[in-house]
């Protein structure tokens, strides 16, 4: 279900666009796009429900964006907390047959009854086209990607900077491992090297066998582009990864629409759902969720019941990319789960962690926060306050 290489003549601009701009899609990939349902008028169009467009926003946000009380806003009161993630931690099989580690952003491995599913895997210190100028890691990666071991499919939901990086698709694309992607972001990957054999671009609904997981492309409300201008001809997606025992849900960049009840019904409930709740304002509502969104949909996801598998909170942390407090998401997102009644982890980015399990609330992302050993259990308390609450 791979596109052809561009056959179009070379135009003396191409010498001009930069690698990481990617490529246009062409010949079958683009008449496949084209016959696509969700193509319509020269674009992929998102579900039914607003359609507000982020045209014109960042130059709205620009007057305060660069102020300093603005970017100290937008920044980690201190060093970021990464957890010590070792190649043994990784290479331990999962106890419940289900283990996630966020690595930061979207980037995240699924460890799914013995496969392995690395999710926006961004390991590149600007999420940029170029490596002197753009937003930069706010906290380092915690493990090097050549130690976070072989994945079985490399997942892309959509192909913004953030969530599709070039460097990082050239190395995996060493390792001879499988992409799973959207309708047309196939073009960028043979553009950076990766064989055509070795890519599968989905549209909406539609689904393909890896390592004995099924992997469903399902529909999200966002957009596409790397460049200065773009043709909408790349499709954006959330996934659903299921596997004989456990499933999955990563929902991509998306804003809040109603289609995440009907992929609950669909595929629903999920072990665990991975949501973005960072990157957004008021400028673009319909493309990105705020945190009590993101909690909504995953109510939505889990038919309902709140009660049911855990959220992860994603798309937050690593990259300043919008104007709200940098620690707001984490926050909204635990105090939504506590009004709901959900189940939501946020850990340290690199902590491998079992849904199955849990994690014990530990607010890293509060200046002043350390764990706390009570017994058998772990707790946290804020510096100067221990015992004081």
């Amino acid at each position: 279900m791979s596109g052809s290489r561009p056959t179009r003549p070379r135009s003396p601009l191409d010498s001009l666009r930069p690698a990481a701009f990617g490529a246009d899609p062409t010949g079958e990939r683009l008449a496949r796009i084209r016959r696509s349902p969700h193509f319509a008028d020269g674009a992929f169009v998102n579900p039914e429900g607003p359609r507000r467009t982020p045209a014109g926003s960042m130059l709205r946000l620009l007057p305060g964006y660069f102020s300093a009380e603005e970017r100290r806003r937008r920044a980690p009161a201190q060093a970021v907390p990464v957890h010590p993630t070792t190649v043994a931690d990784l290479a331990r099989p999962s106890a419940s047959g289900l283990r996630l580690t966020w690595m930061g952003h979207s980037t995240v491995l699924a460890e799914i009854d013995g496969a392995r599913i690395l999710l926006d895997p961004v390991w590149s210190e600007r999420c940029s086209p170029f490596p002197f100028a753009g937003p930069r890691r706010l906290h380092p990666v915690p493990v090097p990607l050549s130690e976070a071991g072989r994945p079985d499919a490399v997942v892309i939901s959509h192909d913004h900077y953030d969530h599709l990086d070039m460097a990082t698709v050239r190395a995996l694309a060493r390792t001879g491992t499988t992409f799973v992607v959207p309708l047309g972001v196939g073009a960028h990957l043979e553009h950076w090297g990766v064989p055509a054999a070795r890519i599968t671009e989905l549209d909406w609904h539609e689904q393909t066998e890896v390592a004995g997981l099924t992997l469903t492309a399902t529909p999200a409300r966002h957009f596409c582009g790397r460049a200065l201008r773009n043709a909408q001809h790349t499709l954006w997606a959330s996934w659903v990864i299921t596997g004989p025992d456990h499933r999955v849900f990563h929902s991509g960049d998306t804003g809040y629409f109603p289609g995440f009840a009907d992929i609950g019904e669909r595929h629903g409930p999920f072990d665990a759902t991975m949501i973005q709740v960072g990157a957004y304002s008021d400028l673009w509502p319909d493309i990105h969720m705020r945190p009590e969104e993101g909690l909504q949909a995953h109510v939505d996801l889990q038919r309902g019941d709140a009660t049911t598998g855990v959220m992860l909170p994603i798309h937050w942390g690593t990259f300043s990319l919008a104007p709200h407090p940098w620690a707001e998401p984490a926050e909204g997102s635990v105090a939504a789960a506590e009004k709901h009644g959900a189940r939501v982890v946020v850990p340290r980015p690199g902590r491998p962690f079992e849904p199955a399990e849990g994690l014990p609330l530990d607010p890293w992302w509060r200046p002043g926060t350390v764990e706390v050993a009570v017994g058998t259990a772990t707790t946290t308390g804020e510096l100067g306050l221990v015992g004081d609450r």
